[in-house]
Order: structure tokens, then sequence, then C-alpha cells
């Protein structure tokens, strides 16, 4: 067993205790005095498993581990050995350390660099950190550190190939052969990927042996195109399904690309996708301008005394900007979707040309900021910037997401930033929401059979579960969905470049569906579990749960609609007669405090019941479904649905509606309702249903389906 793995498990197996560090190697005292781990928040599962375990100590290991598997020459082993348990120091140290080393001029922010100082510092002889060290051996071992993961860097687009040139001193100096480099380059890299993840050493390994061979060849290789290496920036948002080629052509359209983001050639970025992985291309690049069009980067340039030291910006860091984009939720990593939102809402209200002329735009409580810091003159640090009060009412946003106070700490947030006012934005659980509009896919299935024509509008398509079906059953129809989210649409763009499906989805308002599509041009427009959201969410008059807003929806879908074509209609129904009263028994301890808690927070309208004994009411018919709607649901979707009415209107009620609002031109051809399915399942174990008498009773119909047809013009003389 190598030597520096036989320390780390004595330290880990308690045997070298805390006070016999001393007579440890320096570079395992510093990874475990490490009392915050600077490390790229891309390899861990949980911020919170910081606290507990040392990532930096456990990374190194593991590529240790890696090493000691390898058939390798003892020399070989032994120099490698050496570079790796130094390569992660500049992570480590205490505070009090840390302060020391940059004092000493140690560069702790680009950690390769940092870790190569410190090992020229302790491990070698007479060397001060910042000079060549004093033997051959030692110079290789604190090259190889000093380029430590650049190759696998340079695979990502986040470093320009010159970065690993230092690497052919090793050979021009006449320390090792072409050879041996090429073994010991090969090794390294296999060790610093494969300890991150196996299955990916596997897959770049053939790129890194081509990168490899540039370097020991010396090979003049010209670097990634602009095209390409955000290319390579993005790759995880490629395999999500982003349309890369598409996306920078629209850019391209707008300002020149490649000209604005040269300078960016020759810079190495930090924490690129750690930081902006969940952003889009376009606000991506419009950071990058915001940092190369900062007075940050162009300071020096002003200056008549240094007119050239712009070139002293080496490396562009987001790591600042990394560490607030996370959280902990549920005990996993999860992005700070509020931040996002504030973010994209910044970056949207910038053009183009304002970001290159390096305008300041006013935005009270977010703001970019680009910092260089006098001892590290050459690294920039970019980060968005939230105010005191926006960073207060973002972590009561947090700690409100299991609670009534949710959808009030959101609205504020909505005020702050100047975003809509309502909840299509679901935040934190957007994932899992349409990952459940997905799993509804058989519910669904049915409407295709009502379906007419050739092109179909799905209003709402959530996750696009739907717009599958149609494709999957009906290849013929042209299928688009239209949803209010932009993030819902990105979403959906994704998922159609990752499938390669062919519907179409575009972001758009369902009452003003004329905007987006010529009129007379639809055959079918469906609104599956949509219209009980329209009504919830969108204020109309000043006012939500407000019934002309269905109507206005129904107006915007019939406008579209060809002669002949349809209306579908998939949603809540209320049950009737509305007198009607039902018992409900609780046979879980909590249910009527789940029943009392409901009532107060429930927006929709009052919730009426009569408390009959510590664990039975009595209410009326729709109220008590209302409420069974959201205790299936359970606790995770409580703070949405208790926003939601999901029944807007009795059978009698729909039609007086459609009549009302579509005139004779409508004609109702279905309209039909029934229990969804699972709804009697779910309650059994948790009440007992009854009537007014106590007698048990079936659970009334909680769904309609709804089949409305555009009449030909030959049915039209008394329409107006």
């Amino acid at each position: 067993m190598l030597h520096a793995l036989e320390a780390i498990q004595r330290y880990k197996s308690g045997k070298s205790q805390q006070q016999h560090l001393q007579h440890e190697p320096e570079w395992l005292q510093w990874l475990v005095a490490a009392e915050k781990p600077r490390i790229n928040l891309e390899r861990i599962h949980s911020i919170a498993e910081l606290q507990k375990i040392n990532a930096v100590l456990d990374y190194t290991e593991h590529t240790l581990q890696v090493l000691d598997r390898l058939q390798l020459s003892f020399w070989m082993k032994e120099l490698l050995e050496e570079v790796l348990a130094w390569s992660e120091t500049a992570k480590g140290g205490s505070l009090d350390q840390r302060r020391t080393w940059q004092q000493q001029g140690i560069n702790l922010f680009v950690h390769n660099i940092g870790s190569a100082q410190l090992y020229s510092l302790y491990a070698t002889d007479g060397s001060n950190g910042l000079e060549p060290a004093t033997s051959p051996k030692q110079e290789i071992i604190r090259i190889l550190i000093s380029t430590h993961g650049l190759i696998g860097q340079y695979t990502r687009g986040e470093i320009p190939f010159a970065e690993n040139i230092p690497l052919r001193s090793l050979m021009t100096e006449g320390w090792v052969t072409d050879s041996e480099l090429r073994t010991l380059l090969m090794a390294l890299n296999q060790c610093i990927i494969a300890a991150v993840d196996p299955d990916l050493w596997n897959q770049v390994q053939g790129e890194v042996e081509q990168i490899v061979n540039w370097i020991v060849t010396g090979t003049e290789h010209t670097d990634w195109s602009v095209k390409e290496r955000l290319s390579r920036l993005r790759s995880n948002s490629i395999r999500q399904g982003e349309a890369i080629d598409e996306t920078y052509a629209k850019l391209e359209q707008q300002f020149p690309v490649e000209q604005q983001l040269a300078p960016m050639a020759s810079r190495t970025l930090w924490y690129v996708e750690s930081a902006m992985r969940d952003f889009s291309l376009e606000e991506m690049v419009k950071v990058f301008l915001l940092a190369l069009h900062s007075e940050e980067w162009n300071q020096e340039k002003t200056s008549p005394s240094n007119a050239s030291s712009v070139t002293s910006i080496r490396h562009i860091s987001f790591e600042p900007l990394m560490n607030t984009m996370y959280y902990d939720y549920k005990g996993a990593k999860k992005l700070n979707i509020y931040k996002k939102r504030m973010i994209e809402k910044y970056l949207e209200q910038y053009s183009w040309e304002q970001i290159i002329a390096g305008e300041q735009l006013p935005y009270p409580h977010l703001g970019h900021r680009v910092e260089r810091y006098p001892d590290l003159p050459d690294t920039l640090f970019v980060t968005f910037e939230f105010s005191p009060a926006a960073e207060k009412l973002i972590a009561f946003c947090i700690e409100a997401e299991k609670s009534p106070l949710y959808e009030q700490a959101v609205l504020l947030l909505f005020d702050l930033f100047g975003l809509r006012r309502d909840a299509y934005d679901r935040f934190h659980n957007e994932e899992t929401y349409l990952s459940d509009m997905n799993s509804s896919g058989d519910y669904k299935k049915v409407l295709l059979d009502y379906m007419v024509g050739k092109r179909v509008l799905d209003i709402g398509p959530g996750g696009g579960v739907l717009l599958d079906l149609i494709e999957q059953e009906k290849p013929e129809i042209e299928a688009i969905g239209i949803d209010i989210s932009a993030n819902v649409i990105e979403a959906l763009e994704h998922k159609k470049q990752r499938e390669s499906r062919h519907w179409h989805v575009m972001k758009g308002d369902a009452l003003q569906l004329a905007q987006y599509v010529e009129s007379g041009t639809v055959d079918t427009v469906i609104f599956s579990s949509i219209l009980h959201e329209l009504y919830s969410y969108i204020e109309r008059d000043g006012r939500r749960f407000n019934t002309d807003t269905v109507a206005a929806a129904l107006q915007s879908a019939f406008q579209v609609l060809s002669a002949g074509g349809r209306i579908l209609i998939r949603d809540g129904i209320m049950s009737e007669p509305e007198s009607q009263k039902r018992r409900i028994r609780f046979l879980e301890p909590d249910g009527l405090r789940w029943l009392e808690r409901y009532a107060a927070d429930f927006k929709g309208r009052e919730i009426i019941f009569e408390r009959i004994s510590d664990d039975e009411v009595m209410m009326p018919i729709n109220d008590a479904m209302e409420f069974l709607y959201t205790y299936t649901w359970g606790e995770e979707a409580y703070v949405h649905e208790i926003q939601e009415q999901f029944g807007v209107f009795t059978p009698q009620a729909y039609e007086k509606c459609i009549r009302e609002t579509l005139g004779e031109q409508a004609e109702i051809i279905k309209l039909h309702h029934f229990l969804q399915e699972g709804y009697t399942e779910a309650l059994a174990e948790r009440i007992v249903f009854m009537d007014e008498k106590g007698n048990p009773a079936s659970l009334p119909d909680s769904t309609c389906l709804i089949v409305i047809e555009k009449k030909g013009s030959e049915h039209c003389e008394n329409y107006i």
C-alpha cells in the first residue's frame, strides 16, 4: 500500500489522534485541518455532507487508491503519489493558516498553482515556494501539481491549451523521455478523473490520450472556437436536451459572439458548469460579457502608466457564484431556484448593447459583482449580490417551503423583484410537479379519442405527457404546447431535443391565443387539468377565483378553432345538488387538525364544517371533496393545493357557462363526469365517508370530460 494511503488510514482509524498529527506529513495535516474546505459542488450530493466528512481528504484518498491499483514502475508510482498527496493542499488548512499563506503570496483561489507553491515551500530544499524546486525530481512533481487537472479542464472547455505547455519542459530538460511523459500523464489523469467517477474516465480516456499526444509531440494545436468552448462548458445542458447549434445561431443574429467573447480565449475559467449549469446559454453568455465589460476588467487598460497590464488577468473564477447557488433540501443539494429566477429577471432586462457598453442598470435588490483582489491581480471573481432584505426574504422562503406562509413569502419575493403575482412558478417543487403531471398519462389518453383535425393545441402541457401521447398514437397531427411559464417551456424544449420529439412548444397566454396562432387554424384545443389553475391563479377584475377567467379561456380557444373544431376539457367537477352534506370520520389521530388547518388556509372560498365529535364532522359535499383532494395528496403538496380550487362548476353550471360564453355556434357533444380512479383506495384507511344519517356513502364524482364542437358556417345564421 502507498505510504500516503497508510497515513490517511491511520488518521481515519483514530490511530493518529489530533495531538499526534504533527508527526504526519504536512499535506495530511492541512487537509485534516480544513475548517472550510474549498470544493467543486458538482462532486457532492448534499452540502450537509461537508459538515460530516472532509470531501477534499476523501477525494485525495480516492485518487491515491486508483494509483495504488495501477501497474506502474516503482519510481513513477512514487512520484505520482507525491503529486496526488499535495495537489489539493491549497483547499485545506485552518483559517489562520490560510491567512498566513496568503500573506506569503500563495494563490489559494487557483488551487493547482497554490498547491504547487505549498509543495515548493514545505517539501523541497531551500525553495521559497514561488521559485523552481531544487532537484529535477522535485521540479517534476511541482510542475505536475501546478498543471494538475488541466487536461480534464481543457476537455471541459475551461482552459486554453497553452496552460498545458509547461509539461513539455519535463522532456526538454531531459528529465523524462517522451514515452515516460506519456505514461505519467495518462496515469495521473486516470487517478484524477476516475476518483470522481470511474465511468467518466472510460468516457473521456480517448480524448485525454489525444491531448496527451499533442503535449508530448509538441503539436501546434489551435484552441477551441468560442462555440466549441461554450458547447464543452455546457455539456451537461446538452445531454439534458439543449439545442446548442440552434441557440448559438440565434445569438449570432443578435451580436458578434466570437468577437465579443474572444478575450476569454486565453483565460482559465473556474467553476463555470457548477455555477451556471442551470442557466440558459444566453444567460451564461450575458454573465461572461458582464465580466468582460466590467470596470474591473478594463481598469488597468485605461491606466497610462500600465496600459498593457490588462493581460495580467489569467483566471476568471465563478466560485463565489457557485457557492451562493445551492442549499440543502431534504438532505440533497438543491439549486436555489429563488436566486436563479431573480438572476434570470436581472439578466433579461439587459440588452446586448447595454452590456457591451458597460452600463449599470438600476436594480435595487440585485446586482452583479466583479472583483479583483490586490493580492491576486491575475484573477477576476464573478458573482451576483443580493440586498440584505432580499437575502433574508429568500432565506424565509426556504424555511417556509412546507408552511402555509410559503405562498405569502413567494408573493413578497415577486413584489420585491417585479415578477408575476401568480403561482405558476412552483419554485422548489417544479421538477416534482412536472413529474406528477407526466404520471397522469393514462388518465389523459382518453382525450385522444375526441381530437379532430390535423392541428392541436395543448394548453398548459406540464411535463409533456399528452404531447408525447399525441405523437405516439396520432403521428399525423401537429401538436403544439402553450404555457405561460418560461421555465416549463425551457424544460420541454430540452425534453424535445433529448428525446427527438416532433411536437412544438411556445410561451403564451391561454387567454390570448389569437396572438400566437391565426384564428380559425386550430382543429382541437385541449384544457387538461388547467382550467381550474387559470381560475385559481389568474387575477381578473382584481380577484382570483373568478369564473370570468374560465369564460375568457373558452372564448380565447373558440376564436382560434376552425369550423368543426373542438375544445376538450378534462378537469375537476362539483357535485349537485350543492346542498347535499356528507359526514367524515377520521381514522387518523391528526385528521381533524388537518381539516381545521385547511379551512383556515384555503384561498378559494370559505370551507364550512360542523364538528360532531373529536373525530367526525359534517360538511357540504363540495367542501368535503375539496378538502379530501388535498388530504389525499398529503403534506408535500399542501402549500400549493390550498391555493387551488379543483372543482370550479357543477355539471349544470359548466353547461350554462359554455352556452352563455360561446353562444349557439358551440355544441356540447359530451358532458360526462366520473370519480377519478385512486381516490377511494387512497382514502380507505384514512376516513369513513358517510351520508347525513351516518350511512356509508361512495365518494362523488371528481372529474369531468367535456367536448365542445364549433359548428360550421351553415349553423351560424343566428350567432352574433
